[in-house]
Formats: structure tokens, sequence, C-alpha cells
């Protein structure tokens, strides 16, 4: 894995992706309710931020199998709230 920075953009652009196409879904689907959405969109922005928050942790023994492991929690969460646009109806 690359550096600091290039953890925290892929944070940003996961989870950026994952609004836009939530976005995209409710752009599409107008007659449908929002609420299901809005709470993706919710989760979404509390992972980017407990995630930075993480990342940002300076008081970490093994650095690098600590950004490993937010790494993989990104890939975990991310692919979680994809599922949950994936349900949509």
């Amino acid at each position: 894995m690359g550096n600091v920075r290039d953890l925290k953009k892929d944070i940003n652009y996961v989870l950026g992706d994952i609004i836009e196409a939530v976005y995209v879904w409710e752009y599409s689907n107008t007659d449908k309710d929002t609420k299901k959405s809005e709470a993706i969109i919710d989760e979404a922005i509390e992972t980017f931020d407990e995630l930075i928050a993480k990342v940002n942790d300076k008081k970490v023994e093994n650095k690098k199998a600590h950004f490993k492991a937010i790494n993989t929690e990104l890939e975990t969460k991310g692919r979680a709230l994809i599922e949950k646009i994936n349900k949509l109806g």
C-alpha cells in the first residue's frame, strides 16, 4: 500500500462514489421514498469520518498493520454500502 495521503484519497474516492451512486439512484427513481437512500448517505459520511479519524491517529504502535486494517475496513464497509444501494427498490 502507498502512503497515508493515498489511503485518505482512497477513502474519499470510494465513499464519494458510493454517495454519488445514491444520488443517481434518487434522480432515476424520483417516485420512490428516499428515507433508505438518505440513510445510506448518512452511513457513508459516518464511515468516512471514522476512517479518517483512524488514519489520523498518531498513537499507533504498528503503522503498517494499522493502515492495512483501515484499508480492509474500507473495503468491507464499502461493499456493504454498495449492497444496500443494490437493494434499493
